[in-house]
Formats: structure tokens, sequence, C-alpha cells
């Protein structure tokens, strides 16, 4: 028969909830603990409220106890009940002075978060500058429509174990310096469900989820780059046990352009024009993302010079502006006269004085068919 009153040891109610024990303990505990108060009638006092924890924080213990029964007669607790910590769970210890308390202890959900997933999606450069709607086809794991999650057959649930009795854990009493010392660990029957599903689900074999395909619409934003990750939460994988979904990611991919080079939100380009349209001006139609427009080449334009057509970029990512167009010119020399040509070009290069015979240039000036070279090697 037990000869403590233990609820007065830990100044509970007799129908105190497990929680309230816990809490009386803990509080007791951080203050009578050997290590923090070493004065023998204090270390005798917390042998007491240990054992009277052990008992009311043990449901069949605690039972025991309030029928009038010895809780420790069939766990040999006469040494225990005179030794420090005896048949007490260590993990409370810990629980009382670093704060976690309950953590991971009982039966563990079924039901689990799904995972993550990511696809890629291939998109041009006009679509990713203006932003785009895809249907996507998505292979992924979704509820099971027969059990709803539960895994169990239709009509049956699942059953409480009978190894742990529905904690989901079982303990076992080992011998340390401290004495008998219980330590938990998850059920080996029931794997810390806390119940054993014997009729399993047909379709999903009580996984409570099945694989399937699904379309979804997504809309892909504008201003969005190679490599860019778009998160849509919720749109992932179905959890274990009809738990909730991960997330979807996905991982755009830009195809390269025929004309353009995208670098961030820029997009620059290169157009070939002759040596006379670069000396006296012309105007070019050039190919934008919004369509066919017109350039103005002003006279003497040198090759690689860059001429910017502004806002006509790629769309800024969440933001209203849009990036430049730099067009970087190339002049092109021809490499072959026809005497006629050549005529005509020596005449100009007289009449603007710089004719002069071959290697014979005046010091630090450069003559005109010296600028047709350097045109040609694109200086």
């Amino acid at each position: 028969m037990a000869n403590s009153d233990y609820y007065s040891t830990l100044g509970v109610r007799r129908d105190a909830s497990p929680d309230e024990v816990k809490k009386a303990y803990r509080r007791l505990a951080r203050e009578l603990h050997p290590d923090v108060n070493p004065d023998p009638a204090t270390q005798e006092r917390f042998k007491e409220i240990t054992q009277a924890y052990e008992v009311l924080s043990d449901p069949q213990k605690r039972q025991m106890y309030d029928l009038g029964a010895d809780p420790f007669a069939t766990a040999g607790a006469g040494a225990g009940a005179a030794g420090f910590g005896a048949g007490f769970p260590f993990s409370d210890i810990m629980d009382a002075f670093f704060g976690t308390a309950g953590g991971g202890r009982g039966p563990r959900s079924r039901a689990r978060r799904g995972r993550n997933a990511t696809i890629r999606v291939e998109l041009d450069l006009r679509e990713t500058a203006f932003g785009t709607t895809r249907e996507l086809v998505v292979d992924t794991a979704v509820v099971c429509e027969v059990c709803q999650g539960a895994g169990a057959a239709p009509g049956t649930h699942p059953d409480t174990c009978d190894m742990c009795g529905g904690r989901g854990e079982v303990s076992q009493v080992t011998r340390s310096f401290l004495g008998q010392v219980m330590t938990s660990r998850p059920c080996p029957q029931c794997q810390g469900f806390g119940s054993i599903i014997r009729n399993p689900c047909q379709e999903c074999s009580g996984d409570g989820r099945v694989r399937t395909r699904r379309t979804i619409k997504v809309r892909i934003p504008a201003g969005v780059e190679d490599g860019t990750h778009i998160q849509l939460a919720g749109e992932g994988e179905v959890g274990p046990g009809g738990g909730p979904p991960g997330d979807l990611f996905l991982e755009i991919v830009e195809r390269p352009h025929e004309i353009f080079e995208r670098r961030g939100d820029d997009l620059h380009c290169t157009v070939q024009i002759p040596m006379t349209a670069a000396a006296l001006g012309t105007v070019l139609t050039v190919e934008t993302l919004d369509g066919a427009e017109e350039v103005d080449v002003r006279p003497g334009t040198q090759s690689g010079q860059v001429i910017s057509m502004f806002g006509r970029g790629v769309q800024r990512l969440n933001d209203s502006g849009r990036g430049d167009l730099l067009i970087h010119v190339n002049v092109e020399t021809p490499g072959r006269l026809d005497p006629a040509q050549e005529e005509l070009l020596r005449e100009l290069a007289k009449l603007r004085g710089e004719e002069r015979p071959p290697g014979k240039f005046a010091p630090g000036q450069q003559g005109f068919f010296s600028r047709l070279r350097d045109a040609f090697n694109g200086r």
C-alpha cells in the first residue's frame, strides 16, 4: 500500500490534469534540485517530489495509487523508492531544467507535411519580358478519395496499439549512477503512432494518398529571367496520412534569342551598316520586342558606337519600368573596290587633304585609308 500523499507532496488537487502535475513538478524541481540546494533535507524533499511525479505522471501508476494499491509493487520499487531518481523518467529532469516539457512525447500524428516539388518551365524572351500564363501538368500525390487520408479501409478504424496502450512510446528501466532511470523510445509495434491500421485502404495501401496527374494554370510574372524560382504555396505533394501539401517551385529556363542578348533588364543587339551610311548618316529599321521601329544613325558614326532605345528592354520584375535596348553599331569596310569606286575614294581623300603615299603619313595625323583600316578592324 502506498504510504505517502503524492498529491500533497506536489501541491496539486486530486483531479489535477497531467499538465498541472508537470508544471507543479517543474516548479519544485527547480527549487529543490541538489545542484541548486545541496542541503541534505532538501535532497530528501527532492526525492519525495520525484517519486510523487513518477506516480502521478503515469496514468497506470496513478490509477493504481488512487485505488489504494502500491504502484511500485510490480516495478521493484523497494530499491527505487530509496534511491535517487528511482524509476523516474530521466527525460523529465531535462524537461524541468531546459524547458522541453512534453516535446516529442506521446503518439505522433500520421498526418505529416508533404514534400516540396520543383519543375522546369522553358520560356522564350518575349514571355519572360512581358509575362505569360501556362498550363502545367504536374505528377504529384493527392489525398486518397476512398479513405480521405485516414489510411484505413472504409468502415474501419485504426486500433489502439496493445504494446504501448496508445501512448506511442514504451519505457525501459535501467540502472545508472543515479539509481534506476526510466527512458522512453518510440513503440516498435506502432512506430510511435499509438495505433495500428489492421485493415489498410486498398486504394492507397494505408498511406492516405495516391499519385495522379493534374493540370494547373500558372501566371508567370513579367521580368523573370533564367534561373528565377517562383513559389506556389500548397501546390506540392500532399503529405502521408492526408497531411498538408508542400510547395511547388517553378524554375524558369529562358531560351536564347536569335537577335537579342539579355543582360539583366537590358537587351543588346548588333547591326551592320556600310561605311557610307556611317559617314553620311541613315535611318535603320530595327526589330524590337514591341515590333519594328526606326532608328536614326547620325553622320560620322564610328564602329563600336552604341545607340540606346530607352524603355525598349525587359519589364522589371515587380516594377512598372523597363530596361533599355542597346544597339551596337558595326561599320562595314568594303574589302574589294572596282576601279571606279577606288577612283572616287581617292578623289574624296584628296578633297579632304588625306591622300598620302603609303607609309608617309604626317606624325600625329591619321589618313583616310588608315581610318578605313581601323573601321575594318573594328576600332
